[in-house]
């Protein structure tokens, strides 16, 4: 079967680590898979417009429905020469809803862009699917998209770390749960050691910066990161993300408060506990039991002994490393790419 992947992919933010694997896991399974768009000698991804021998066509939409290259041609090309059957579309951000609003973030500014969002996705495809357990619309379905790659795992060793803690990931909605580790390592910030953080938007104004966006998307408190001497360093490609998280003892998972609100995944889901770091989770205990398992509870960051959690974990790295093996058992067997595809294929097929 060959699969051509429509979604507006970026280098150094998104999915493009999930596109890559995905390309890799088709190949292991006997099939294609392509992302639609001219041919790019300077980019790793394998872009076709070759939809004559496309036999699924998966649009993966997350801030926006609209092709990264093409025109109107191009959709009158994706959509008449795959069934409507055989086109599936999965919608990562929660936006496939009406419009919802959480603690500063939103899903749509309005009615009226949910409704325009709503209307594209059902014109594609009936098959429409979130990376969620708990879908609030009856007509999508689960479908996680991210997964795991057990290629990825670094050996859990912390000797020699150069960061207490890492975090990379850009700041699109996340300075509320930012701020939330950093006040839990306030009490004990000299005993962290160095805290480092990667990515667009951390104290400084990020590229997409402009007046149609809420200023919640973008806001962080840089005289807040000196007074606790966080080292802030630019963005990096998705095949460096593993490598830098590996610089710390321990590293956060945090979402945006809407994905909280929704309990969507995303690819740091998967991507953090494959590096030679102890991911902290900074959202809902019950979120954290059903995607790692009731082990991975005891590397939740509880608001109110946040500290005490941070600094046993410098203190036992041992300890925690072994829940971590635990975890990344359970990702491998459930979350692998090769399991996320054979399931694309049923859903194809169904």
């Amino acid at each position: 079967m060959r699969f051509m992947f429509v979604h507006h992919l970026y280098e150094d933010r998104g999915s493009a680590q999930d596109i890559h694997n995905y390309a890799a896991a088709a190949r292991a399974l006997g099939h294609q898979a392509a992302l639609y768009g001219p041919q790019d000698p300077k980019s790793p991804f394998a872009y076709s417009m070759d939809m004559g021998s496309a036999d699924a066509v998966i649009f993966i939409f997350e801030w926006t429905t609209e092709l990264q290259r093409g025109d109107r041609l191009d959709w009158v090309r994706l959509v008449s020469r795959v069934p409507r059957e055989r086109r599936i579309v999965i919608d990562c951000d929660g936006k496939y809803n009406d419009a919802i609003s959480v603690v500063g973030d939103y899903n749509h500014k309005n009615g009226e862009e949910a409704r325009r969002w709503i209307e594209v996705c059902d014109s594609l495809s009936d098959k429409i699917y979130q990376p969620t357990y708990h879908p609030l619309r009856p007509n999508v379905g689960t479908f996680f998209f991210h997964a795991y790659n057990p290629e990825w795992e670094v050996p859990l060793n912390f000797r020699g770390k150069e960061f207490g803690m890492f975090y990379v990931g850009h700041n699109w909605f996340r300075w509320r749960p930012m701020r939330r580790v950093l006040e839990a390592m306030e009490p004990v910030r000299p005993r962290i050691g160095r805290i480092g953080i990667v990515g667009h938007g951390w104290g400084s104004l990020p590229p997409w910066a402009n007046a149609s966006i809420a200023e919640d998307a973008y806001y962080s408190d840089a005289e807040y990161l000196r007074a606790l001497n966080i080292e802030v360093q630019p963005p990096i490609l998705f095949g460096q993300v593993i490598q830098h998280m590996s610089r710390g003892v321990f590293t956060p998972v945090i979402y945006r408060p809407l994905f909280n609100h929704l309990r969507l995944v995303t690819c740091r889901t998967f991507e953090t506990p494959a590096a030679n770091t102890i991911p902290l989770f900074g959202f809902e205990e019950a979120h954290v039991e059903e995607l790692y398992g009731e082990s991975a509870l005891e590397l939740v960051l509880r608001p109110h002994d946040g500290h005490e959690k941070i600094l046993d974990v410098l203190e036992r790295p041992e300890h925690y490393a072994e829940i971590v093996t635990g975890v990344r058992k359970r990702l491998a067997a459930e979350h692998s790419y090769v399991e996320r595809m054979k399931q694309l294929i049923e859903l194809v097929n169904a």
